[in-house]
């Protein structure tokens, strides 16, 4: 059995594991716990994983896994492609970065990240500053914090992920249901939950 392990996020201190389909063809998914910390691992091959589409699927997937736990309340996820060479190289990055993580677990806990997007058709002619303030008020009025738009298409109107107490999701997902019957001629895209990628800021040495 290879000794690397493949990193998908950190929770805090638990023991778990399950069987699903990890990155690199891995089959199962566990934790390695440093102190107050615990990394959530899959073994692997290399230090190096090939970086494609389908594995940066699983690791979406594996993260809203661990998400929906109901003895997970907070997941830092990590950056798709950081494998570490044994247990003990992993542990040190867990205790190097143990203030940042604990930090980013504080401020994430109990939120999902949410993605909305509004399209607007090719020929529409919208007030898309209008869509964006009635949208973004009300979606704000729910969302804990959210992200600027990232408006990389022509055709979106509004791209933002937001932040949202998981107890509000049913309501945040009804909200973007009314959006979708006022705004019919454009299409809207909601997802998630996802790990909240866009709402910690940890940068972690190389792999060992």
């Amino acid at each position: 059995m290879s000794s690397n392990r493949y990193v998908y996020g950190v929770v805090e201190k638990n023991d778990f594991e399950f069987d699903t389909d990890a990155v690199a063809g891995g089959d199962r998914v566990y934790t390695v716990t440093y102190r107050t910390l615990s990394a959530v691992v899959s073994d692997i091959d290399t230090t190096e994983p090939e970086r494609t589409d389908e594995d940066s699927k699983r690791h979406d997937e594996v993260l809203r896994e661990v998400l929906e736990r109901d003895d997970v309340d907070a997941v830092v996820p990590m950056q798709f492609g950081m494998a570490f060479k044994d247990n003990r190289t992993l542990k040190s990055v867990l205790r190097g970065a143990r203030r940042a993580f604990t930090k980013a677990l504080n401020e994430v806990d109990g939120h999902v990240e949410l993605g909305v997007k509004i399209v607007v058709g090719e020929d529409d002619e919208v007030d898309r500053e209008a869509i964006r303030e009635d949208v973004g008020e009300r979606l704000s009025d729910i969302a804990e914090s959210e992200t600027e738009d990232d408006l990389f298409s022509d055709r979106l109107a509004l791209n933002r992920s937001y932040l949202v107490p998981t107890d509000d999701r049913e309501a945040f997902a009804e909200e973007v249901g009314e959006l979708r019957e006022e705004y019919d001629e454009l299409t809207v895209q909601y997802t998630g939950p996802w790990a909240p990628y866009n709402f910690v800021d940890i940068h972690i040495g190389a792999q060992g």
